[in-house]
């Protein structure tokens, strides 16, 4: 019998390695899997390479991670914002390596680790820094239809962390609202995916139309609390 459900955030993280490529969901703080970063901090896999829109916001998070010191590497579109001093102070010091990536590309690159896609052409980026590899050297680029183009790879992953709503025993997995950005294509980019779920669905409770992400794509979900507000009500999912 197919089960995905892991009893714990630990048991989900299990066998996450030093050196891995990790890819996190989330979009500044919308469908970040906070749980799941401070599981994979609890871990202890050192020499990371996280994979984000955003690198961190304030002290929690993604930026908690950075903090620990087991970061080796980020790869982002999106690295400084009014709260983000963990990664200014640790790049500005040479602690931290980046790979800015326009945000258009990063997910295109997600998405053809998951369709099999070896590379692609993008304009975005061409005759700016943004077209040179990390030694300096330039990237490939080609002329088609009279439109510049830069070679892009795909970013693969061991392990995905995401965030999803609700989550069913085989992994199927349904979003809500804007805290479903990356995950989808994260989910398919990695060897390994692990989300965590509000709700653990019936089997067989999902309109197939309305799963985002197929169980295929999963190898655990971990089903985490809501949190309650001041105001009686309940933390929005996103």
């Amino acid at each position: 019998m197919i089960n995905k459900i892991a009893q714990s955030i630990a048991d989900a993280l299990t066998g996450i390695a030093d050196g891995a490529t990790v890819l996190i969901g989330g979009f500044g703080t919308a469908g970040i899997p906070g749980e799941l970063i401070e599981g994979l901090i609890d871990q202890g896999a050192r020499d990371l390479t996280v994979v984000n829109n955003n690198a961190g916001n304030g002290d929690t998070g993604l930026a908690a991670l950075l903090k620990t010191g087991r970061v080796r590497k980020v790869i982002c579109s999106f690295p400084r914002q009014a709260d983000s001093h963990v990664f200014d102070a640790l790049y500005r010091s040479g602690q931290l390596e980046l790979e800015l990536v326009p945000q258009g590309n990063l997910a295109e690159r997600l998405r053809a680790a998951g369709a099999g896609i070896g590379a692609f052409f993008t304009p975005t980026g061409f005759g700016t820094e943004l077209a040179k590899n990390a030694d300096g050297s330039e990237k490939e680029t080609r002329v088609i239809n009279g439109k510049a183009f830069v070679l892009e790879y795909p970013i693969f992953g061991d392990v995905a962390l995401i965030k999803a709503e609700r989550g069913d025993r085989w992994g199927n997995l349904t979003y809500r609202k804007a805290a479903r950005n990356f995950g989808p294509v994260m989910a398919t980019a990695a060897k390994r995916t692990i989300a965590s779920v509000y709700e653990i669905a019936e089997l067989g409770s999902f309109d197939p139309e309305a799963v985002v992400t197929p169980g295929i794509h999963v190898s655990a979900i971990v089903q985490i609390p809501r949190v309650a507000t001041q105001a009686g009500g309940f933390k929005d999912a996103a």
